[in-house]
C-alpha cells in the first residue's frame, strides 16, 4: 500500500481538475524528481557505504547529497567515489536539470498564455469595432449617394433650389 502522500499526489495529478498541461507536467516532474532524489539517495548510500574514503554513508547524508546534486549546487563536501555512485550522480544531475527546464517552461507557458488571451480579446474587440465602423461608413456613403442623386434629379428637371431673394 503506497504512503498517503503518494496516493494523494497521484489522485490529484490524475484528477479532472488539473486539465492544464503545464500544471500537470510540472507536478509530474516534481513527483518523478522526488522519487529520483530519494531513490538516488538510497542507491548511492548502498553503493558508497562500504567504499574507502566514502563521504556519503547514511540516508540523511544521501538525501542532502542528492538535493545538492540535483540543484547543481555541488558544495563538494560529499561526492561519490565508486563507479556506481558516479552513475547514480549522473542520473540525479540530469533529472535535476530536466526538472528546472520543465518548471521554467511551465512558467513561461503560463505567462505567454495570459498574454495570448489578452491579445485574442483585443483582436476580437478590434474586429467588432471594425465591423461597426464599416456599417456606419456604409450608411453614411449610402446617405450621401441619395442626396447627390436627388440633387442631380433636380438639376436635370430644371427645378433647382429656389433663388434667394
Amino acid at each position: 500500500m503506497p504512503p498517503v502522500f503518494v496516493s494523494t499526489l497521484l489522485r490529484w495529478l490524475l484528477s479532472a481538475h488539473q486539465r492544464r498541461l503545464h500544471v500537470r507536467a510540472s507536478l509530474w516532474a516534481a513527483a518523478v524528481t522526488t522519487l529520483v532524489l530519494l531513490g538516488g539517495a538510497w542507491l548511492v548510500v548502498r553503493a558508497e557505504a562500504s567504499a574507502p574514503h566514502a563521504t556519503i554513508t547514511s540516508f540523511p547524508l544521501g538525501v542532502w547529497w542528492s538535493i545538492e546534486t540535483a540543484t547543481t549546487v555541488g558544495y563538494g563536501d560529499m561526492y561519490p567515489v565508486t563507479a556506481w555512485g558516479r552513475v547514480i550522480a549522473c542520473v540525479v544531475m540530469l533529472v535535476g536539470i530536466a526538472l528546472f527546464g520543465i518548471v521554467t517552461a511551465a512558467l513561461a507557458t503560463w505567462f505567454v498564455g495570459g498574454a495570448a488571451r489578452g491579445l485574442r480579446e483585443l483582436g476580437g474587440t478590434l474586429k467588432r469595432a471594425e465591423h461597426v465602423g464599416r456599417e456606419d461608413a456604409s450608411e453614411e456613403v449610402r446617405s450621401l449617394h441619395e442626396r447627390f442623386d436627388r440633387l442631380e434629379r433636380l438639376l436635370r428637371e430644371g427645378g433647382g433650389p429656389p433663388a434667394p431673394r
